[in-house]
């Protein structure tokens, strides 16, 4: 019997409230697994969000402040907001065009480990750009999704991926660029790297991408690698 999944799409959402809202769901599954004595035969709630943010920056709680390339009055300027999270990796832009996908999960329901379950994000990534006859890879020593990883001149990252994992319960998830406007990366370090692009869909394809249809491939490669049901 598949795993249910309940899915929320919350539109374009303020990071911070988007963050609030991953946590009740987070500390509900965490107390849920209390309650039940942490039974793995006792499926708890799993929960999908997509969105999309104003623009906005985000540091990882490992990452470091001077990959941020501008400061306070400057990011006033760009309207451009600042968070230090409690995921892991280091710093990273959201803004529209852009799809961000929280998979709130019990992975005590999936039994599997944190590098599985980050390895299932990409493959998500990875078979819904093949639909639009784009290769992606991962990169040795890097999380996230990326392109032309054969040439190092060429690699660059069209999805970042960044996680919390606490009592086995998951949080943040992966930040995937469609028609995602790319010169807010030139402010930042992506992910700590100065040696490597970023790209989007739009950039690769060579036109705009309906973000409603790769939602909905998103949700459907979901099903497929995680072997659930995701129900409205």
């Amino acid at each position: 019997m598949k795993k249910v999944v309940e899915f929320n799409d919350l539109g374009l959402i303020d990071y911070k409230e988007a963050w609030d809202k991953q946590e009740i769901l987070f500390n509900k599954i965490i107390d849920f697994k209390k309650e039940t004595n942490n039974s793995e035969k006792i499926h708890s709630p799993n929960y999908l969000l997509f969105c999309e943010h104003p623009h906005v920056y985000t540091l990882g709680k490992s990452g470091n402040e001077d990959n941020l390339l501008i400061n306070s009055i400057q990011l006033k300027e760009k309207d451009v907001s600042f968070y230090k999270i409690n995921r892991g990796g280091d710093i990273t832009y959201h803004g529209p065009g852009q799809i961000v996908v929280y998979p709130i999960f019990n992975l005590d329901n999936f039994s599997f480990l944190i590098r599985e379950y980050i390895n299932k994000l990409e493959e998500v990534i990875i078979l819904t750009l093949k639909e639009y006859n784009i290769t992606a890879q991962r990169l040795d020593g890097a999380t996230g999704v990326w392109l032309d990883t054969e040439n190092k001149s060429k690699t660059r990252k069209i999805c970042a991926i960044g996680v919390r994992s606490s009592h086995w319960v998951t949080m943040h998830g992966f930040a995937f660029n469609i028609n995602t406007n790319l010169d807010y990366f030139n402010y930042i370090n992506p992910c700590g790297f100065t040696d490597k692009t970023v790209t989007s869909l739009e950039k690769e394809s060579g036109e705009k991408q309906d973000i409603d249809k790769v939602k909905e491939k998103l949700r459907k490669h979901f099903e497929e690698v995680f072997e659930i049901e995701i129900i409205d």
